[in-house]
C-alpha cells in the first residue's frame, strides 16, 4: 500500500484526556497521563489516537468551549508536554491527531468579549451571529430556533451603555457562541490554528460539527425549531449541511496536502458528520475534501442482522464509491457504551451486551475501511448509569434537567488496576479522588485484569488488530454477502477473509467449515454460537 494513504485502514483510538490517565494526582487526566499509556495503547496495536480537546478553556463543556486554540489548559498540562507527547507517539509509529472545534468557541475568546464592548454592527461583532432581536424592543429572539443542548439557541447581551442590545447564537451553550464563517477573518484564524499545530508536528485533526459552520444567510424562522435538541442531532437544514461548508474542507485539505508534499507523510481530516443519509455523507470525503468522516449508522443501528446489513451496504456503496474508505465507529465520548447499549436490560456488563457488544468488535475489524475505537471500549467497559445528579458534569443535564441523554456515563475514569478508586488512574495515589466517581464494579475491568486474561475484550481487540494488519491493503477491500440463515450476517472480504455475526441467541449452522481463526466466543468447528462474531481465513 502507498504509505501515503496509512489512514485508509488506520484504527485510531480516541482519546478522552481528562478521563484517561492523571499524572498530577488532581483527579483529572492530562497529556503527561496520555505520554505515559502510549506503550499501553501501542501494544494494543493502534495506528493513532486522536486527543480531545485540551485547549484553554472554562471547561463548560469539558473543552468543546475553546477559548485559545493555540495553547494548553494548564489543567492537562503546558506545550512543552505536548511537544514531548508528539516525540513520544512518533518514535512509536504513533499518529496523533487533535480535535479541532470550528463551529464554535468559548464566551470566553478574546474575539468574543471584543464582539460583547463593540457596537452593533461593528467587525467585532461580524465574526459571530449578532442579531436584533423581534418584537416590541427586540425583546424576542431573531428566530425561533432551538439549542442541541436544550433551550433557545439565542441569548442577549447588555450593550456598553446598559441597555438591553443584540442577541447572538449559539447551537449548543450560551457559553459556545457561534462563529460566523461568511465573515472572511474567521477563515483566516482557522488556517493560522492549523499550521501552529502542523508546524508542531500533529498529523491530522478530528473536525467537531463538520457539518456546521454555516449557518441560512437570512436566519429564518424554522419548521420544527426543537429538532436538534429533542434528537440531540444536527438535523435543523436551515443550521447545518449548508452547501458553502464545502468550500472550507477544500481549503483544509489543501493545506494539509501542502504539508504532506513538504515530507511525504500524509496529514489527515476526519470529520464529525451527522447528515440524513449516507449519499449526503459521500460529499465530505469527494478527492479533494475531507479524508474520512464518521460514519454513525452502524453506531445507531439497533442489533439485528438486517439493520446491519442495511447500513453497511449504503455505506459501502456511496462512500466507498467516493475514492474514500467507509470510517466505522461504534462508541464515542457522546453516545452509550455498546456493552450497556445492546443488552437487554442493561447490565454492568455481563451476559447479554457484553456477548453483542464482543461481536460487534470483531464485525467492525472485518469491514474494509478505517476503525475508531473509544477509550475503554477495549475493556468492555459498561455505562455507569447510576451517577448521583450531584456529580454530573454534562451541560445537557445542567439545562434541561434531564438525565435521558446525559454524556457522563461513557466519561468516567478509565479502571488501570487494584480493587479499590482511583483503581490505577491516578498512579501512585491512592487517595486521588477522580473528576467522575468510578464504581467498584470497576475493578473487573482494570486494564491489568484484562491483560492477565486471555478471554478478556483486551485479548479479542488485540488479535482481530494483530489479524487485521496481515491482511493485504484492508482499507481497499471488498465486501460480497454471503447466503446465511435468518438472523446471521456473512461476507467474503475478496482478500481470503469470511466474517460472519450471529445476531440471535441459538447457535447456526458456520459459512465456513472448520475452526474459525478468531471468534467473540466459544465457537465449536462448524457452528456459530448465538451472540458470535468470528472469521476465517479461506485459502
Amino acid at each position: 500500500m502507498n504509505r501515503h494513504h496509512w489512514w485508509r485502514d488506520a484504527v485510531i483510538y480516541q482519546v478522552y484526556v481528562r478521563s484517561f490517565l492523571d499524572s498530577t494526582g488532581d483527579g483529572v487526566g492530562d497529556l503527561a497521563g496520555v505520554r505515559a499509556g502510549l506503550p499501553y495503547l501501542k501494544k494494543l496495536g493502534v495506528d493513532g489516537i486522536w486527543l480531545s480537546p485540551f485547549y484553554p478553556s472554562p471547561q463548560h463543556d469539558h473543552g468543546y468551549d475553546v477559548a485559545d486554540y493555540c495553547d494548553v489548559d494548564p489543567l492537562f498540562g503546558d506545550l512543552a508536554e505536548f511537544d514531548l507527547l508528539v516525540g513520544a507517539a512518533r518514535r512509536l509509529g504513533v499518529k496523533v491527531l487533535l480535535d479541532i472545534v470550528p463551529n464554535h468557541c468559548s464566551s470566553e475568546h478574546p474575539w468574543f468579549r471584543e464582539a460583547l464592548a463593540a457596537a452593533p454592527g461593528s467587525p467585532a461583532r461580524a465574526r459571530f451571529h449578532f442579531a436584533d432581536g423581534r418584537g416590541p424592543g427586540g425583546d424576542e429572539p431573531p428566530n425561533n430556533w432551538h439549542a442541541m443542548f436544550g433551550g433557545p439557541a439565542w441569548s442577549r447581551v447588555t450593550e456598553a451603555d446598559g441597555r438591553p442590545g443584540q442577541w447572538y447564537l449559539h447551537m449548543f451553550t450560551p457559553e459556545q457562541p457561534d462563529w460566523n464563517w461568511r465573515d472572511p477573518e474567521v477563515a483566516a484564524e482557522f488556517d493560522r490554528v492549523l499550521r501552529f499545530w502542523l508546524d508542531r508536528g500533529v498529523d491530522g485533526f478530528r473536525i467537531d460539527v463538520a457539518a456546521g459552520l454555516f449557518k441560512h444567510p437570512e436566519l429564518p424562522d424554522s419548521d420544527d425549531p426543537e429538532a436538534d435538541a429533542r434528537t440531540r442531532d444536527s438535523v435543523n437544514p436551515l443550521a447545518w449541511n449548508q452547501p458553502e461548508v464545502h468550500d472550507v474542507w477544500r481549503r483544509w485539505r489543501s493545506i494539509c496536502e501542502e504539508y504532506t508534499e513538504r515530507d511525504g507523510c500524509e496529514r489527515l481530516l476526519v470529520g464529525e458528520v451527522s447528515v440524513p443519509t449516507a449519499r449526503e455523507h459521500a460529499q465530505y470525503v469527494r478527492p479533494d475534501e475531507l479524508h474520512q468522516a464518521f460514519f454513525f449508522d452502524l453506531l445507531s443501528a439497533s442489533w439485528d442482522a438486517d439493520a446491519f446489513q442495511k447500513v453497511i451496504s449504503e455505506a459501502m456503496q456511496d462512500i466507498a464509491g467516493t475514492g474514500s474508505t467507509v470510517t466505522w465507529v461504534l462508541n464515542n465520548h457522546d453516545q452509550v457504551r455498546t456493552v450497556t447499549r445492546y443488552g437487554e436490560p442493561a447490565t454492568e456488563g455481563s451476559g447479554l451486551g457484553a456477548a453483542r457488544a464482543r461481536a460487534a468488535a470483531l464485525l467492525m475489524l472485518a469491514l474494509p475501511g478505517a476503525a475508531y475505537i473509544y477509550q475503554g471500549e477495549e475493556l468492555g467497559l459498561p455505562e455507569v448509569v447510576d451517577l448521583p445528579d450531584d456529580v454530573l458534569t454534562d451541560p445537557i443535564f445542567r439545562r434541561t434537567g434531564s438525565r435521558a441523554r446525559i454524556r457522563d456515563g461513557c466519561r468516567v475514569p478509565l479502571p488501570w488496576s487494584g480493587q479499590a478508586s482511583p483503581f490505577g488512574f491516578t498512579p501512585g495515589v491512592e487517595s486521588a479522588k477522580p473528576w467522575l466517581p468510578q464504581p467498584e464494579y470497576f475493578a473487573e475491568y482494570a486494564t491489568d485484569r484484562a491483560l492477565a486474561d486471555t478471554r478478556s475484550f483486551w485479548h479479542l481487540y488485540r488479535d482481530g488488530l494483530q489479524l487485521r494488519a496481515q491482511l493485504p491493503q484492508l482499507g481497499e477491500g471488498t465486501l460480497r454477502w454471503l447466503d446465511a440463515p435468518p438472523g446471521v450476517l456473512a461476507f467474503d472480504r475478496g482478500d481470503g477473509l469470511v466474517c460472519a455475526v450471529n445476531f440471535g441467541t441459538a447457535p447456526t449452522p458456520a459459512p465456513v467449515s472448520g475452526s474459525p481463526l478468531l471468534a467473540s466466543g466459544p465457537c465449536p468447528p462448524g457452528v456459530l454460537s448465538g451472540s458470535t462474531a468470528a472469521w476465517w481465513i479461506r485459502t
